[in-house]
């Protein structure tokens, strides 16, 4: 019998998108030496599902002076972007007249800045005698003991490590073959595939379903294609995004309202907020921006029955009010509802039959069609991974090392990222960051929380090596 052949690393990261990029960052500036791994099919680091955009159009939600990966200097994305443009980078950049920190930055844009803070970790980190080695392929399968990780590979490599970090990024509904009935993805297109929006008819009818800000990325792709027919947005609650706007500071008012413990008391708290800031003629915005930083320790505090409230009542207005458009896209939907060419309709999704939806619409019983040229799914990320057919979630459900997170968001860990088991045996050498903690912390997307989870994961992981 043939022995297997392991290659070997400290850490294996398995996934090499915005997460497993920042948490590698993070690794290479500690002054121990490592080798890590980082496990990712695509051809660069640090893009991600969210990063390889390549369209100008498709650009952060956030302004740079939000969206810095050094959890220590909050200006680092602002500075790094200044020096960008300076070189000659992204010329497009005046048509906003904006000072640099109010720049809404490509999406593909933001993914070299990210690859250059990898590449300066690297070179610190080789002074350290560290090392990190981007593996290209997907890992199927992965197996704990006591002493060690196996990772396999798609490609059959096999990786031996002392620890393992499911970095795995979100996985788009609309990119993502998830167990469910409708053929939805079947018959759809991609929101992001520009190219292949160049070959519909201008003037073909569109069906989007889903109203989140992957339906603005599906519009900004239609008009880039030169699409100037009619849209027909599907969304359960009828909500748009709001646009993201610059409003002047608020005080910190969850700062010190230790009382407030339940998702009701906040927004109630939330809305007087919002009334006092109009009534004293300053943009809602403001006071709604103070609530991030504490958003980690209210969802952990609420109870199970709380957190299903929350989900189940208000998400879908925290997500309009809370996740919202950039100004150019929000420009470009506002000038398609001006025209009479993008309509919304509140509606439940039932299923596809090639181009045609079955809905119900809100208020009605009875499930009617509409027939359409073109489908779009933009029903946003799928965060159940039971619900995931890919490779390693499904092995690792199956085994049992891993179990849904509250509300079957994410994976089910403890304050350190430590997975637990469905035995409910907290893991030693298995972890999670980023989107697969979602139901641990509610927000684990944002740019910024992602980089302040990869600064103490790194820490949690030198003291358990």
């Amino acid at each position: 019998m043939t022995d297997v052949v392991f290659r070997h690393a400290d850490i294996v990261i398995i996934g090499g998108g915005l997460s497993g990029t920042l948490l590698a960052v993070q690794l290479l500036k500690q002054p121990h030496p490592r080798r890590i791994a980082i496990i990712e099919p695509r051809a660069e680091l640090g893009r991600g599902e969210a990063y390889s955009a390549t369209e100008l159009g498709h650009t952060l939600n956030g302004n740079a002076a939000r969206m810095s990966v050094d959890p220590d200097n909050a200006d680092d994305l602002t500075q790094w972007l200044t020096q960008f443009i300076d070189n000659g980078g992204w010329p497009e950049s005046a048509e906003q007249s904006l000072p640099v920190a109010e720049l809404f930055p490509p999406r593909g844009i933001f993914g070299l800045y990210a690859q250059q803070r990898l590449a300066e970790a690297r070179a610190l980190g080789a002074r350290f005698g560290s090392t990190a080695e981007h593996v290209r392929a997907e890992a199927v399968d992965l197996q704990t003991h006591d002493e060690h990780v196996e990772v396999t590979l798609s490609d059959g490599q096999r990786w031996s490590a002392r620890q393992a970090v499911l970095a795995t990024g979100m996985f788009p509904a609309a990119r993502t073959a998830v167990k469910a009935p409708g053929g939805l993805n079947a018959a759809a297109i991609d929101p992001w595939d520009v190219q292949a929006m160049r070959g519909l008819d201008p003037q073909a009818r569109v069906l989007i379903i889903g109203s989140g800000l992957t339906m603005v990325d599906a519009v900004v792709s239609l008009d880039r294609a030169g699409h100037r027919g009619p849209i027909t947005v599907i969304s359960r609650h009828g909500l748009w995004p709001h646009v993201r706007r610059q409003p002047p500071s608020w005080p910190d008012f969850l700062a010190t309202a230790s009382e407030l413990r339940s998702p009701r008391e906040l927004m109630a708290e939330v809305r007087s907020q919002c009334r006092q800031a109009m009534g004293e003629g300053v943009d809602w915005q403001a006071p709604l921006d103070t609530v991030r930083v504490h958003i980690a320790r209210l969802w952990s505090q609420a109870s199970e029955r709380q957190k299903r409230q929350f989900v189940r009542h208000v998400r879908p207005w925290w997500e309009s009010h809370h996740h919202r458009s950039p100004p150019p896209s929000d420009a470009l939907l506002q000038k398609a509802i001006a025209e009479g060419r993008l309509t919304l309709q509140a509606a439940c999704y039932q299923s596809a039959e090639g181009t045609t939806l079955t809905i119900r619409r809100r208020g009605e019983s009875v499930p009617v069609q509409l027939q359409g040229d073109v489908l779009i799914n933009s029903s946003g990320i799928e965060y159940d991974w039971r619900r995931v057919d890919k490779p390693l979630p499904r092995q690792l459900l199956a085994c049992g090392l891993i179990t849904p997170g509250p509300l079957a968001l994410g994976l089910q860990a403890d304050a350190d990222g430590a997975l637990i088991d469905a035995d409910g045996v907290t893991a030693q050498r298995l972890f999670a960051m980023g989107p697969p903690l979602r139901g641990m912390w509610w927000e684990s997307t944002a740019v910024t929380d992602v980089a302040a989870q990869a600064k103490r994961l790194a820490a949690t992981l030198a003291q358990h090596a």
